[in-house]
């Protein structure tokens, strides 16, 4: 499966549109991680736990999205948009959705 955030790709036209394919995965923050986190606010540098599920959580909506595609019959998915957002009451929940193009190349 080819994603990519372009809207073509190179030297594979497109033959058939299939439609939006979403991916969306919400993940909430526990009180190990946030505890650390506040600790490396202090002293500075880099919240590796929080990197960790960052990435978890786009990698499956990715994987999300592209099953979608593959059930429509697709082989890509062509002008992929990654967003994230702060959920909660106190913003202790984070999501990662990302929509593209299912095609057919």
């Amino acid at each position: 499966m080819i994603s990519t955030t372009t809207a073509i790709v190179e030297g594979r036209p497109v033959q058939k549109y299939l439609g939006i394919v979403t991916g969306e995965v919400i993940v909430g923050a526990n009180i190990f991680r946030d505890l650390f986190a506040s600790v490396r606010d202090i002293v500075g540098g880099r919240s590796g736990s929080y990197e960790d599920v960052l990435a978890r959580a786009r990698k499956q909506a990715l994987e999300e999205m592209e099953a979608q595609a593959t059930s429509l019959g697709g082989n890509a998915v062509v002008g992929v948009d990654i967003d994230y957002e702060v959920l909660g009451a106190n913003g202790s929940m984070l999501m990662v959705s990302c929509s593209g193009t299912a095609v057919v190349l």
